[in-house]
């Protein structure tokens, strides 16, 4: 594991934003390793501060013969191995409070679902860890609402705290950004990301297979980054049309270096 401070991903020496990436799901060491060592080569060449994401296990599914994972000490190690390979901090979904202890063992920064962010008793046992906690805000939650889940953390003794959106619900099957929640979270004193390919997400599709819209994920990302946001969660995998979970919505590995260049000229013109 990497020992980093907070403090740096929000005012990176760089002065660009910070980046949280990788695969929805740990599908095998090979493919976790090839993506990692992509997005790390990338993110030091632009000199992007750079967080490995990946799920060990998929707890949120719509159907129940859908992918969960390939067993979570095993993805877990995945997780550690990608940490001590390229020097890089991981993070990684918890979704009981049980799980709060055994996935702080492997990765540096422990996150708590959308649906989950108002489960007291998680964001405790997530706390108490000592890790960085990043508290996705939920889907039906407004902004400011997100408040009381950094008091949770920070009254369990832990000031580490990272707040994602990741769009509002929008009637059924589809969700919208409103830029105004960042900046609102902002002012809480946390750093701030937008979760670019979630907020693409059309859920709830008849077929029970989440729906997406990757064609626009230029678009969330460069207002995100406009409005001023610390940092971007991207999910990312070289094959997105076979990846095991979300690859409606993922960004094909092949286009993240054209959008993070792009991206960096814009946080260089409103910085």
């Amino acid at each position: 594991m990497v020992n980093f401070e907070l403090d740096k991903l929000k005012h990176t020496t760089s002065g660009n934003f910070f980046l949280m990436a990788g695969p929805c799901a740990i599908e095998g060491e090979e493919i976790a390793m090839r993506i990692a060592e992509r997005i790390v080569t990338l993110t030091d060449q632009l000199e992007i501060p750079f967080i490995f994401k990946g799920s060990y296990r998929k707890a949120n599914r719509s159907k129940g013969d859908s992918f969960t994972g390939i067993g979570d000490e095993k993805a877990l190690k995945i997780l550690e191995k990608v940490g001590k390979t390229f020097g890089v901090p991981t993070v990684t979904d918890i979704h009981e409070s049980a799980e709060a202890a055994m996935a702080a063992a492997y990765v540096d920064v422990l996150q708590i679902p959308a649906f989950l962010c108002r489960q007291t008793d998680l964001l405790i046992a997530a706390a108490k860890t000592g890790k960085v906690v990043n508290v996705k805000k939920g889907q039906f939650l407004s902004a400011g609402s997100m408040r009381f889940a950094v008091d949770k953390v920070y009254e369990a003794g832990n000031k580490r705290v990272i707040l994602t959106d990741r769009g509002n619900t929008f009637g059924y099957q589809d969700l919208i950004v409103d830029y105004r929640g960042l900046p609102e979270m902002q002012s809480f004193g946390v750093p701030v990301v937008m979760d670019v390919t979630h907020s693409l997400q059309q859920p709830n599709q008849s077929s029970g297979v989440t729906g997406g819209k990757p064609q626009l994920i230029e678009t969330i990302a460069k207002a995100a980054i406009a409005v001023g946001a610390d940092g971007l969660f991207i999910e990312t995998h070289p094959d997105p049309a076979h990846a095991k979970s979300d690859g409606a919505n993922m960004l094909h590995l092949d286009l993240l270096e054209q959008l993070l260049v792009k991206l960096i000229k814009i946080r260089k013109a409103v910085v």
